[in-house]
């Protein structure tokens, strides 16, 4: 299993990004899909969940202007990111949790990260 996260780069405040998520190899099943970001200097926060459902949350800072969403069908997770500020900017990184097989236990699985640079 693999997570493929892609679409950053550097927008002016203000502006927008989106970015994605793309989940390959065979597994069973996938759980909660999340969006984590690490600013310079700081420490790995949590900034969306979209459960299997559709369900979504956001830590207080995006809540409004980030956007998760996900495609069961095809395997992805999207975070559209709109009125972006300077703060966001960090090293995105896309998390799920995936079932190998039936019977295996969940297993956390990461991206590789996409760097957002929101210039003031």
């Amino acid at each position: 299993v693999q997570l493929q996260a892609s679409g950053g780069g550097l927008v002016q405040a203000g502006g927008s990004l989106r970015l994605s998520c793309a989940v390959t190899g065979s597994f069973y099943s996938i759980a909660a899909m999340k969006w984590h970001r690490q600013a310079p200097g700081k420490q790995r926060e949590l900034v969306a969940t979209v459960s299997t459902g559709g369900d979504t949350d956001y830590t207080d800072s995006v809540k409004g202007r980030f956007t998760v969403a996900r495609d069961n069908a095809k395997k992805t997770m999207s975070l559209q990111m709109n009125s972006l500020k300077p703060e966001d900017t960090a090293v995105y990184y896309c998390n799920a949790d995936v079932r190998v097989r039936a019977w295996s236990p969940w297993s956390a699985y990461w991206g590789q990260g996409t760097l957002v640079t929101v210039s003031s």
